[in-house]
């Protein structure tokens, strides 16, 4: 990563987009899209197979091979670029030009039904439909872990996982020569300084790239557990940007993890006795610049931001199955760690599935906190939490739904 180098500026057209391929030198073109499950596709072409009318009449690919996607009979799709998404891809020897698609389907055109990205889309569309609000702003706040060894099989005699990390408290008596004693112990991780905190200089590592890559950073720090666990927080955005932000952001982490020898995992409950990672999402829903969880009711939110609250919670257990999907994720919604167990909203409570945290009586700072969620598929992450934050005169609702 280059010390020197700017926040990327967003791109508004084709053209501007092949003019930064030129002056970066870009050579090639990755071209990436998510799948259902929320894994991050991609394939590469040569920089002069992109013109300005790849982004009208797509980039084709086989989706029979994508998970849950198209029959071998009818698998040819269309990979439409957003010229907003470009940018220069750090982790690649070669200089290559990223761009993020919404999927269409040959032919016609239309919106792929289960691209999570086009889904994400007619959702705002639709929204702006229904003359409640104009636009949703969403702020994620991911946790995870980032781990130095990582071993697991299954197999006809045995079967196991294994996940290791120089400063976790199992290590204390391991040989190090020397081992210096340093170890976070269980549920203490939140957040004392080096020499326990080992990991300060590679999530600042993550955020300087995040920031190159034009995701604003808010904070960084390492969390509650032991063996790595941390937490970088990003500005929030509409929902759309917010989603192609937390693509970007996971691999960033990963790729920058895999640079320094470790390896980052978002799974909701990798260690047993102590805390899961979650995902926060503050979310908050505007018209014609105005906020519009901001009352005079319950905790000083609206009228309009309890019926929010009230669609969560009736839906929950139907969201539980897109928001919260694995068996994995149940081991972290459990007593006593820090996540929510009741079905519920309350003022500072934690252990609701909906809290409202009380920090300041502003309005300005005013939020329901959905602590159920975790990040798994992009809809997932976007779509599930809800948190009223920073955003200019408003009381931001903040979602903490936590998930792996």
């Amino acid at each position: 990563m280059k010390k020197t180098a700017e926040r990327k500026q967003p791109m508004g057209s084709p053209r501007q987009v092949l003019e930064l391929a030129r002056k970066q030198g870009a050579r090639m073109v990755d071209v990436k899209f998510v799948d259902t499950f929320g894994t991050w596709q991609h394939f590469t072409l040569p920089i002069s197979e992109l013109s300005e009318d790849s982004f009208s009449d797509g980039l084709g690919f086989d989706g029979s091979s994508i998970r849950g996607w198209k029959s071998i009979e009818a698998s040819d799709m269309l990979a439409l670029p957003d010229p907003a998404t470009a940018f220069i891809d750090p982790f690649m020897a070669t200089p290559t030009l990223s761009l993020t698609c919404t999927i269409a389907e040959t032919g016609t055109k239309e919106a792929y039904t289960r691209d999570p990205r086009g889904i994400a889309q007619r959702a705002e569309k639709y929204l702006q439909s229904t003359g409640i609000a104009d636009s949703a702003v969403f702020g994620p706040e991911a946790e995870f872990f980032i781990f130095d060894n990582v071993q697991f099989d299954s197999k006809a005699n045995g079967t196991f996982y294994s996940v290791d990390s120089e400063e976790a408290i199992w290590n204390t008596g391991r040989e190090e020569m020397p081992n210096l004693g340093y170890k976070v112990r269980h549920k203490e991780g939140y957040f004392p300084v080096a020499p326990l905190d080992t990991q300060q200089d590679i999530r600042t590592e993550m955020c300087l790239t995040m920031e190159q890559l034009g995701i604003q950073i808010e904070r960084q720090h390492h969390e509650v557990a032991t063996a790595g666990q941390a937490e970088i927080d990003f500005r929030f955005d509409t929902l759309v940007k917010t989603a192609d932000h937390m693509m970007l952001y996971k691999y960033v982490l990963k790729n920058v993890a895999r640079k320094h020898g470790k390896t980052v995992t978002l799974m909701p409950k990798p260690l047993f006795g102590d805390n899961g990672s979650g995902m926060h999402t503050h979310q908050s829903l505007w018209k014609k610049g105005k906020p519009l969880f901001a009352g005079h009711e319950y905790a000083g939110l609206s009228h309009l931001a309890l019926h929010y609250i009230g669609g969560l919670l009736k839906h929950a257990k139907a969201l539980c199955a897109l928001c919260s999907p694995t068996t994995n994720s149940y081991k972290r919604l459990v007593p006593g760690y820090e996540a929510p167990v009741n079905l519920a909203y309350s003022q500072r409570n934690r252990s609701a599935a909906i809290r409202i945290p009380t920090y300041s009586e502003n309005p300005k700072t005013k939020r329901m906190c959905s602590t159920k969620w975790t990040p798994v598929n992009r809809l997932i992450r976007t779509c599930m939490s809800w948190r009223r934050r920073r955003w200019p005169r408003c009381r931001r609702l903040r979602a903490v739904w936590r998930r792996p």
